[in-house]
């Protein structure tokens, strides 16, 4: 069985715990839009969706300039003051488990809804710019933010074949954006999704903690036939090769 060489990881729920710097500026958000945003710990369900559909959600469907707004406002404490991105610890064995992947020769990237210069904010804070080959995110106005486009993006413009490739996430979106382009996936559960969401979106193979990667990438065995009809589509549409 062929060992999957391109390794891609959300980075939220996944590389680190990000729950108090997005659940206060999430709030903070709500706050400055007029809402009174619900207690803290109910806002954990929106760790991982991108930001457009979460204040979408909060905001009971609001037109798109307040949703615009209300990003902003979120982003004005989360990173441009800068709060919110430091309220953000790395899981355990994370650092160790990225070196070990690319001691086994895989190249590893950051496939995330945030926009990409926060997420590289992030990661230079965490010090682990040098592991990572490189860092993919959405555009500020939100392009990109969805997973399905964004992991397409990485694989064209990386010239990446889905079956040489596997996603690595805690949330539905992860999988559902890696089977719809072709691409194997792997559910964690050391984030904010349950094995029930994760199974649910089409995951077949669970980690319990960042060791375990090892052990599944190592030996080959992600799983390697993801199945949907947009997985079929984007596969015949792409014109590339990296045969």
């Amino acid at each position: 069985m062929k060992k999957a060489q391109n390794v891609l990881f959300d980075l939220d729920g996944t590389i680190s715990d990000p729950k108090e710097g997005i659940t206060k500026s999430i709030a903070f958000a709500l706050e400055k839009m007029g809402y009174t945003p619900p207690p803290l710990e109910e806002l954990t369900v929106y760790i991982g969706p991108p930001l457009w559909q979460t204040f979408n959600a909060l905001m009971n469907a609001p037109d798109e300039k307040s949703v615009e707004q209300a990003v902003r406002y979120y982003r004005q404490r989360y990173s441009d003051e800068g709060r919110g991105m430091v309220e953000n610890i790395l899981y355990p064995a994370i650092p160790e488990t990225l070196k070990a992947l690319k001691g086994l020769g895989k190249r590893i990237f950051i496939t995330t809804s945030k926009a990409e210069p926060i997420a590289n904010q992030i990661i230079n804070h965490f010090g682990l710019s040098d592991i990572f080959d490189a860092v993919y995110g959405a555009e500020a106005n939100g392009t990109r933010s969805d997973k399905t486009d964004l992991i397409s993006y990485i694989l064209e413009r990386e010239s990446i074949a889905p079956k040489d490739a596997v996603m690595i996430g805690d949330r539905k979106h992860d999988i559902v954006g890696a089977l719809d382009n072709g691409v194997p996936a792997v559910g964690v559960l050391w984030g904010y999704g349950s094995a029930e969401e994760l199974r649910n979106a089409g995951a077949t193979t669970l980690c319990k903690k960042p060791e375990d990667l090892l052990n599944i990438l190592s030996e080959g065995n992600a799983p390697t036939q993801p199945y949907g009809q947009e997985a079929l589509r984007r596969s015949a549409q792409r014109s590339f090769s990296t045969e």
